[in-house]
């Protein structure tokens, strides 16, 4: 029986991608990062309120993720799930829309006040922090699990030769409603197109994106 690889044998085919505006790329993210937590400070309380009051559990949920190159980090979010969801993940895993990541419609494990945080994207706010860290850029593919790099392709590795992001083109274009391999081939045209412009771009479209709920659950 062949020997199941490592992530880090798995990160040694992954082709690092060099970002020729990668110093306004940075300035933008923490530009962008350090403004949005100062104007959605109330929002930002109000959400870890809410989930504190309404269920046990931590407020903030703490995720390995994998970033460029393969690099894992600590990635940050609102708690949206019942407490022990992760130990229940295993019995629902039948229910996901893709055997590569795990998506699923209606998840059992979400609380009320989750939902709502889900739809409006406010979960994932905390991860402003690890733009400022610099594990992640405002603009970028979403980062995976390890788990999920693990089933990947060759191909689908191109996704994880630039920085993470908070937002991308899957996320202004249907999140959800797009598959997994429409999800890899949008993430390889941001890479192979990626401007300060299109970032400014990519910004911008997010806004609405995120207000009409479009694909999220």
């Amino acid at each position: 029986m062949a020997a199941v690889p490592t992530l880090e044998e798995v990160a040694a085919h992954i082709p690092v991608r060099p970002v020729g505006y990668a110093v306004a790329k940075r300035a933008l993210d923490l530009l962008v990062a350090t403004v949005a937590i100062v104007l959605l400070s109330p929002i930002l309380l109000l959400a870890a309120l809410l989930v504190r009051l309404t269920s046990r559990g931590a407020v903030i949920y703490t995720q390995t993720r994998v970033g460029v190159g393969g690099r894992e980090f600590t990635c940050y979010k609102f708690r949206s799930m019942c407490a022990n969801a992760d130990a229940l993940r295993s019995r629902i895993r039948h229910l996901s829309l893709d055997d590569t990541t795990f998506k699923v419609v209606n998840d059992p494990r979400i609380t009320p006040v989750g939902r709502w945080l889900r739809r409006m994207s406010i979960d994932e706010l905390p991860q402003l922090l690890n733009v400022l860290r610099g594990d992640m850029s405002i603009v970028g593919p979403r980062p995976p699990l390890p788990e999920e790099v693990m089933k990947y392709t060759r191909h689908q590795l191109g996704r994880l030769s630039v920085k993470p992001g908070l937002t991308c083109l899957w996320q202004v274009s249907g999140r959800s409603h797009i598959g997994f391999a429409h999800w890899v081939e949008l993430d390889l045209l941001y890479i192979d197109t990626m401007s300060f412009t299109r970032d400014l771009s990519i910004i911008l479209r997010t806004v609405p994106a995120v207000l009409t709920c479009r694909g999220a659950y």
